[in-house]
């Protein structure tokens, strides 16, 4: 049997109440889109509710609602903004379905053709992080 209950020190929890640094993309009243540390591409973005969930199973319909549209949003802007072919999400739910943090996020993954991810787990420059959120902010505000 997995533990259930929202862990609100889970470092998604951190960073929502900016106790730990990211290279925030977009934020709004419900939502956090930033950098992942450890990108397995090029503009690899997690978005986040700011709701206290621990994954799809237990979030509330109108946070779920929100939060896929805001992922919309941003992987329209990566494909472009990386000149991607394609982008893949990944969401997963419970240590048993692949979940590491125990808050809801979906991974935004700008995939170009014959490109294969990177490893799980590597933390890669922050200088090329940094540069990847200001590509992604720039097309974000246009459009």
């Amino acid at each position: 049997m997995t533990n259930t209950a929202y862990d609100d020190s889970n470092v998604f929890a951190k960073i929502l109440r900016g106790e730990m640094p990211v290279h925030k993309v977009y934020e709004d009243a419900k939502t956090l889109a930033f950098m992942d540390i450890m990108p397995r591409v090029d503009g690899h973005v997690l978005v986040i509710p700011k709701a206290p969930s621990r994954n799809i199973l237990d979030v509330a319909p109108d946070d779920l609602a929100h939060v896929i549209a805001v992922t919309q949003k941003i992987a329209r802007a990566a494909k472009q903004a990386f000149q991607a072919d394609g982008v893949a999400l990944h969401q997963f739910s419970e240590a048993a379905g692949g979940q590491v943090v125990f808050h809801l996020h979906f991974h935004v993954l700008p995939m170009k053709e014959g490109v294969a991810m990177r490893p799980a787990g590597v933390i890669d420059d922050q200088a090329l992080i940094a540069q990847y959120a200001d590509i992604l902010r720039a097309v974000l505000t246009n459009s």
